[in-house]
Parts: C-alpha cells; sequence; structure tokens
C-alpha cells in the first residue's frame, strides 16, 4: 500500500533520514535522455541526505518501453521506479499495472499543468508525476535561414518548410537542411510521422476502430516526409531518433529539427529560434503532447521509499536543485510540467524557448475529434497502440531507406494494423 500522505521534499528528507526507508535501495529504469542522465547526479544529495541508494537503469527509448512494459506487465518486479507516458499510464492504471499515486499538499499537484496531469490519469486519479513534458515544435538555425533568404513562421505550411529545407540545404559543407526523426520505433518515427499525417488530415483509425493506412492523406503524408528528409535530410536518416539528431545539430550540421519541445534545453549552437509546428490545412495533432514520467510498478516492495523519491524528482524543489546546481543551471532545469517554473526570473531570463515551448504544449490538442476519432496525438490511447504503431515504423524506415515505395509501405501497414486489430477483437 502506498503512503497516501507522501511526505513533501523536505519533510521527506528529514523523515527519512531519521530512519523510515534509510538503507534501501531503489533500481530506476529510466530513457537515456538529458534530464534523466542529470537526475543521476543532481540525485545524489537525495542519497546523501536519506541513505536510499539509487540504482540507474539507463535505456535508450525504444529498449527502455520494451523491457518496462514487458516486466510490469509480467509482474517481475525488476524495478521498483519506471519511466512511462501519456500511451501507458491510464491504460496500466486501469489494469492496475501500475500503483495511484497520492502527494502531500504541499507537491502541489494543481501547479502540474493540466495537459500533464490529465494525460498521465485515469478517472481523475493521477498514475505517473511528470519528470518533464513536452509538446513538438520547429527549432531552427535563423543565421543559415537569413542567409538562404527565407523564413519560418508558427504554424506555416508544409510547403514553405520544405522550400526553407532546401535553400538551407548545403550537404558539401556538412549542412542538411531538415533533421527529423528516422528510426523504426512507435515512439520513435512515428512520433513525428503521425503529426504530418495528422496534419494532412489522416488518423490512425476511423470510428470503429478500423485501420485507415491505406487512405489518400497517409500516402500523401510519408510521399512528403520520404521526399523532404530523403533530398533534404543526413545520410542514414533512418536510424536517427532523438539522441542521434541532437548531437547532429550542437554540431552545426542541421539547418532544422522539428521534435520536442525539452531539445531545447539541451542545444548548443547560437542562433536557435523556434516556431510552432507546421500543418499541411489541419493544424489539429500537428504538434504532439507527451511527458516522461515516473511510476510504481503495483506490488512493489518498495513502494513507500519509490513514492517519496517520486515526490521528490517532481517537486519544485527539485526544478531547484537542478538551477542552482553548479553543473547544470536554470536552462537546464526540466520544463513542461509545472506552471511555476515559466515564473521563475532565473529560469526566464536563461530558457529562450521557454515562451514556445509553453505555447505549443497548450495548444496540443489530444481529444478525440471527427478527424481523429481516439484520444492521443502521436499515438491512439488503445492498448494494442504499441505493437500497431512498432509495426508500422519497420514499414516506413524501410520506405525512408528506399527499401520499399511509399506504396508498399502503407500496403503492408494496412494488412499488420488490421490483423493486429481483428485478433484483439475489435471487429471480425
Amino acid at each position: 500500500m502506498l503512503m497516501r500522505n507522501a511526505l513533501c521534499a523536505a519533510t521527506a528528507l528529514s523523515l527519512i533520514t531519521a530512519g523510515s526507508v534509510s538503507g534501501e535501495t531503489l533500481t530506476i529504469a529510466i530513457v537515456n535522455n538529458g534530464h534523466m542522465i542529470n537526475m543521476q547526479k543532481v540525485a545524489e544529495a537525495y542519497t546523501a541526505e536519506t541513505g536510499v541508494e539509487l540504482n540507474w537503469v539507463s535505456l535508450e527509448e525504444g529498449v527502455l518501453r520494451e523491457q518496462v512494459t514487458s516486466d510490469t506487465a509480467t509482474g517481475g518486479g525488476q524495478y521498483d521506479i519506471i519511466n512511462i507516458g501519456m500511451q501507458e499510464a491510464p491504460i496500466w492504471g486501469a489494469a492496475g499495472w501500475i500503483e495511484p499515486l497520492n502527494f502531500s499538499a504541499g507537491y502541489d499537484l494543481d501547479d502540474i499543468l493540466p495537459a500533464m496531469r490529465n494525460g498521465l490519469s485515469h478517472d481523475g486519479q493521477l498514475y505517473a508525476a511528470p519528470f518533464y513534458g513536452e509538446s513538438s515544435m520547429v527549432m531552427y538555425r535563423k543565421d543559415l535561414a537569413d542567409a538562404a533568404g527565407v523564413s519560418i513562421s508558427d504554424n506555416d505550411s508544409w510547403d514553405n518548410v520544405k522550400a526553407a529545407a532546401a535553400a538551407m540545404h548545403d550537404p558539401e559543407n556538412g549542412i542538411y537542411g531538415a533533421c527529423l526523426r528516422g528510426k523504426p520505433g512507435w515512439g520513435d518515427n512515428m512520433a513525428f510521422i503521425t503529426t504530418v499525417v495528422n496534419s494532412f488530415g489522416g488518423a490512425w483509425f476511423d470510428a470503429d476502430h478500423r485501420p485507415v493506412l491505406d487512405s489518400p492523406e497517409w500516402n500523401a503524408a510519408i510521399n512528403f516526409y520520404v521526399d523532404l528528409l530523403g533530398n533534404y535530410g543526413p545520410p542514414g536518416s533512418e536510424g536517427n531518433s532523438f539522441n542521434e539528431i541532437l548531437a547532429l545539430y550542437n554540431e552545426g550540421k542541421c539547418g532544422m529539427w522539428i521534435d520536442a519541445t525539452i531539445a531545447a534545453s539541451f542545444l548548443e549552437v547560437d542562433g536557435v529560434a523556434y516556431a510552432q509546428s507546421p500543418n499541411a490545412g489541419n493544424p489539429v495533432g500537428a504538434n504532439w503532447l507527451w511527458a516522461w514520467a515516473m511510476a510504481i510498478p503495483a506490488g512493489s516492495p518498495n513502494a513507500d521509499a519509490s513514492a517519496a523519491f517520486i515526490e521528490w524528482a517532481t517537486s519544485k524543489d527539485y526544478v531547484k536543485a537542478v538551477g542552482n546546481h553548479p553543473e547544470f543551471g536554470w536552462g537546464s532545469v526540466p520544463t513542461g510540467q509545472r506552471a511555476s517554473t515559466y515564473a521563475i526570473p532565473e529560469f526566464q531570463a536563461a530558457a529562450g524557448f521557454a515562451a514556445a515551448e509553453l505555447a505549443a504544449i497548450e495548444s496540443a490538442a489530444p481529444g478525440a475529434t471527427d478527424l481523429k476519432p481516439y484520444v492521443g496525438v502521436q499515438f491512439a490511447a488503445i492498448p494494442e497502440f504499441p505493437e500497431v504503431g512498432s509495426a508500422v515504423a519497420q514499414e516506413m524506415a524501410a520506405a525512408l531507406s528506399g527499401a520499399k515505395s511509399v506504396e508498399d509501405a502503407l500496403a503492408a501497414s494496412q494488412k499488420a494494423a488490421d490483423a493486429i486489430m481483428k485478433e484483439a477483437g475489435y471487429y471480425d
């Protein structure tokens, strides 16, 4: 049973130090993104104060999803705390795979941005606490755009974005017009691709949960994506996800990058400008919504200690700890989770991306619509989506690499998705 009144950060440290959970070891599965890596260093103070040892298992996001899903679904007990997101949290909470989270008044749950709190809850109950949240946006080199005589506007058309990529593209000098995700995975290439499909008026499923991947909208969107990245992206894009593109961008090799807003915290080149995500006529779903959050697998023997750590790691005090840390600072705090972060003067001064990031998060539209009759932006909030998304991801990577035509890749995607949904019992 979890502590129903989990301790606020300062109180937790003092009471835990007194011996309530001192000496325990927590095994924490995290995605190998920058803010999670930074947490390992910041949390040294937590161990020093509490005596709770932290065993970190840092995994690439596709591997993390596979391992955490398998271990949690089977009750394997390998981890005390896991990184999951908005696709999993409500579904796993409803299924009883993860514990409900109830924190103290000092945690200030109302400070969590509504989009994040709602996306990580089921029937109003929080099941995962957001470590950081994100939408997606355009991050581009304004110096290169200016030199090429092009501009990128908020919610620009995809045609204008392609023209800008073409103008900045200079492979002979190691600069590629557009760096975009191509690595297969439902949360890798499909996260970006789905926002493109949404903007072209496409969807994963119709109102009866039948896949519609063979639609004209998908065909137009994927042909556009393959053309844009194939002509103006770096070689081997089918192997690039967040970390690979971040490295390319910081090496000065990308004219633009359309990806998670959180990436702006880690950009090291000068002259970066930001714009809201482009669309092809349908802005609903053109920018995604996600949180990397912390949850406790059901039945964990260390549930109380895990709850106390999660409360500390997702608190206002943790944000301040990163901001005041000698190795990090206010430009590196985890963002997209708390409204109060955006009101901190030191953060405002350090984070030129803050306004664009918050605007993207607040404009994201995960609710069902006539065009997209399910909850979720870059995913569908149904248990079968990871399997469907992973199968389609492989086909899209094959189309991008030239191993298959777009038409053949979409036909294979439709066939695979249809088989999965039929087997799940959505229709005969």
